[in-house]
């Protein structure tokens, strides 16, 4: 009988044993928290973050809990949601598009931040010598600036006998100007005219492309999330004035334009999350990390718009997918 209950005693502390070890992994397992601030929704953004998250989720699955919220194009909303993230003690920020990504870096500088869909890095905090690391900063990502010489080029493929080039965008959007700045002068090589028309809101929007549209052949929008989410109302002005627009990226083209040499959005949101990964599992110092930028550049006209304002296609483009 004492072997017997010997026996059973030591069969329940085995149990107990095993039940206590399967208790205790979960725990022992970092679970780690990721805020997203994505500036405003359109679809080159909505891109970059659905494949940040799905790239994430299947690097670490029910290791990592991603938390997106949207500034709908307000930079102090983008404060505020960065500034939460914070309270939160999240373990990375990835913040979509500059003025997110200004947000983050303005509330924290412990906090490893990732960016993605950001022209330029230098711009976005107004240094001149950045050499694709930050070094000083908490801040590394990816960059979603196409070659702005071969926009040009593309400009002038489409429309070589066009006289005056009027550039819109947000005066607001510092990975603007940075565009304007350089694409400017290698328009004007080309021997067009070129007029700069800066809006400082979407309240500005609709009557800055009545003035460009009344004044110039063709249109240049670059890379601005302001204009790509007005991209409607500036289609509402341009198609019935029957002047064309060159996008700086797919979204923005797909709106209002007629050709683009872009980006895959979602790629660049997949290789910010490999980024992220490395932070966070293999411990990388972010302010180590080069900016990362896109493999491949695709040239892509807007069948709709070109079929409605009766425009020649040149050979090698691919049409946007509706």
């Amino acid at each position: 009988m004492k072997k017997i209950i010997a026996l059973l005693c030591a069969v329940l502390m085995l149990l107990a044993l095993c039940a206590c070890g399967q208790s205790a992994a979960p725990a022992n397992e970092k679970v780690f928290t990721v805020g997203v601030c994505q500036l405003v929704q359109h679809p080159a953004l909505d891109a970059a973050t659905q494949g940040f998250v799905d790239t994430l989720k299947a690097k670490l699955g029910d290791k990592v809990e991603i938390v997106v919220q949207n500034g709908s194009g307000d930079s102090t909303t983008c404060n505020t949601i960065c500034a939460q993230f914070v309270s939160d003690e999240v373990d990375l920020i990835m913040a979509n598009a500059t003025p997110a990504l200004t947000a983050a870096q303005g509330v924290t500088a412990d906090i490893p931040i990732l960016g993605t869909s950001i022209t330029t890095y230098g711009a976005a905090f107004g240094i001149d010598d950045w050499d694709s690391r930050s070094i000083a900063l908490n801040v590394s990502g990816t960059s979603d600036l196409a070659p702005l010489d071969g926009q040009a080029e593309m400009l002038h493929d489409f429309f070589p006998d066009a006289k005056n080039v009027g550039i819109l965008f947000c005066s607001g959007e510092p990975n603007s100007k940075y565009q304007v700045e350089t694409i400017t002068p290698l328009l004007e090589a080309f021997g067009y005219k070129v007029t700069v028309y800066a809006f400082a809101d979407s309240n500005e929007v609709t009557q800055q492309a009545i003035s460009a549209c009344g004044e110039n052949d063709v249109l240049y929008i670059p890379t601005d999330n302001t204009a790509a989410s007005c991209a409607e109302a500036i289609n509402n002005v341009a198609l019935p004035a029957g002047v064309p627009i060159i996008a700086g990226e797919e979204g923005l083209c797909a709106g209002c334009g007629v050709a683009t040499l872009s980006i895959s959005y979602y790629d660049i949101g997949c290789a910010t999350a490999e980024m992220a990964y490395k932070i966070l599992v293999e411990g990388a110092d972010v302010s180590k990390m080069p900016i990362e930028y896109a493999p491949e550049f695709v040239k892509k006209y807007n069948a709709d718009l070109c079929s409605a304002l009766n425009i020649a296609v040149p050979e090698g483009y691919v049409a946007i997918e509706g």
